[in-house]
This record gives structure tokens, C-alpha cells and sequence, in this order.
């Protein structure tokens, strides 16, 4: 199976423990090999097994969105 790399935006994140609670979010989704997250400017890689982009890109979004913090639009 290929990896696919999709990169977000995320709004709100302040500190390292904003990164941490993100990234614990977004790695439980199924299929995520790995999260990178630059806290400033909030921008997050999200390497997966997953080829189907719009649906990875509404669960990443709903992951972040648990974590307290939303996708920049």
C-alpha cells in the first residue's frame, strides 16, 4: 500500500502542549502512519495508507476539531 501526505493549517495552537493534543487526536485515526506539527505557523502533515482524500480530510478535521482547535479556512 503507498503513503499519501496531506498537509492542514491549524488555528489556535499556542503552546507544546497544543501540538501534543493534536497530534494524539489526529494518530488515532485509522490507517495514519505519522503527524508532523509546526507550531508556529500551526502547520501539520498528516502521512497515511489512506488514498481517499476527502474523506482522511473530514476525519483529520474532526480529530482537530476534538482537540479544541479548527483547520484554517
Amino acid at each position: 500500500m503507498s503513503e499519501n501526505t496531506a498537509r492542514y493549517r491549524v488555528t489556535g495552537m499556542t503552546c507544546d502542549q497544543c501540538v501534543v493534543a493534536v497530534t494524539e487526536e489526529v494518530r488515532r485515526l485509522e490507517g495514519v502512519r505519522s503527524v508532523d506539527i509546526e507550531l508556529r505557523p500551526g502547520d501539520i502533515s498528516v502521512v497515511t495508507i489512506v488514498s481517499d482524500a476527502p474523506l482522511l480530510a473530514g476525519a483529520v478535521r474532526d480529530a482537530i476539531d476534538e482537540a479544541g482547535y479548527a483547520l484554517a479556512s
